[in-house]
């Protein structure tokens, strides 16, 4: 018996005011803001500019044209972009050339993996494909098709080495997924892009991932509200921070679970067994920019609180909190000053 959530982008974090669907928000403060907002990676963008000029508007235009381009680079689901024509050549008899792109998220997936234990690890593809068969029929995968598939993920499928940077696969079967780094690689990308048009105040918005620059005039931050662990829950707690210059990301199963034999996992897979991580739980990571914070909170997700708030807490600048559901009761635990980068209402 399965019972099948409705499918979104998970977002625990909301913030008041951005046009489109996302679940972060700019806040509507009394000065002008421009919005540009479209739909990319499969789920709705925002750039939000501190100003209303047209040079402004034609940056936002551009930041959302670059994360565009880079879509055609890192997806996934795209089998003419560079990241599936790359894991279509597995096993590679020589090393490939990375764009520039590519190479940069790949490196920093694989810094991520390492630190992680494996809890984050761009070569989940194969695994990422059972689960999300696994969460349409509500049955887990075959203990079979599960070692398999593992055979083709791990530290010793992949390499990326040498200058410029070319890659290495080694096994059969491979597919990589970039679905908890790439989108949070673009933010800081779109961000890159207006910064070198002149803007110094902006956030972007990729419907829960949020990555801003320099605080709105006259304030000290984007606010950003961090939801409870049940977006439904109306006397849940909700908790809202201000950011400048940094990212704010939450991973769980709020918007994206399946219920398997009396038993709620999420859409996020634990690498290191094929298995959706079990739930209700939501992990928000703050954090110097966006890349860094959207891998973090997927392996935070995977580790579970503990290690997940101690993998966190050994990144420079980083702060997280954990929700979770133990014995029907919430719990809450955060790191070490958290909000940290974050700068409390």
């Amino acid at each position: 018996m399965s019972q099948v959530y409705p499918r979104r982008r998970v977002a625990a974090i909301l913030a008041a005011g951005v046009v489109g669907a996302g679940a972060a928000r700019a806040a509507t403060d009394a000065e002008q803001r421009l919005v540009r907002s479209r739909r990319l990676m499969g789920v709705p963008w925002s750039v939000t500019v501190a100003g209303g000029s047209d040079a402004a508007e034609a940056a936002a235009e551009a930041a959302l044209d670059e994360v565009a381009r880079l879509e055609r680079i890192l997806s996934d689901y795209d089998p003419q972009s560079e990241l599936s024509r790359l894991s279509a050549s597995a096993p590679t008899r020589r090393p490939v050339p990375l764009s520039a792109d590519l190479a940069a998220v790949l490196i920093r997936a694989l810094a991520i993996r390492d630190a992680s234990g494996g809890a984050f690890d761009p070569t989940v593809g194969p695994l990422t494909t059972l689960w999300r068969q696994a969460r349409r029929s509500g049955r887990l995968p075959l203990p079979e098709r599960l070692t398999a598939a593992r055979a083709a993920v791990g530290p010793a499928t992949l390499r990326v080495e040498g200058d410029p940077p070319a890659a290495m696969l080694t096994r059969p079967g491979m597919r990589l997924d970039l679905g908890g780094i790439g989108m949070g690689y673009a933010i800081d990308r779109a961000l890159a892009l207006l910064a070198g048009r002149g803007i110094t105040s902006a956030l972007v918005d990729a419907s829960g991932d949020v990555g801003c620059s320099g605080a709105p005039p006259g304030s000290d931050g984007w606010r950003v509200t961090v939801a409870p662990l049940d977006p439904a829950d109306a006397a849940g707690e909700a908790s809202t921070i201000r950011v400048a210059r940094a990212a704010v990301t939450t991973s769980g199963d709020a918007f994206q679970a399946v219920e398997i034999d009396g038993r709620r996992y999420s859409h996020i897979v634990d690498p290191r067994t094929g298995i959706g991580v079990a739930g209700p739980a939501a992990v928000t990571v703050i954090a110097p920019d966006c890349t860094a914070a959207d891998a973090l909170a997927t392996a935070a997700s995977v580790l579970g609180p503990d290690a997940g708030l101690a993998l966190v807490e050994r990144m420079e600048g980083c702060a997280a909190r954990f929700v979770w559901v133990d014995r029907g009761d919430q719990q809450v635990a955060t790191t070490v000053g958290w909000p940290g980068r974050g700068l409390r209402s």
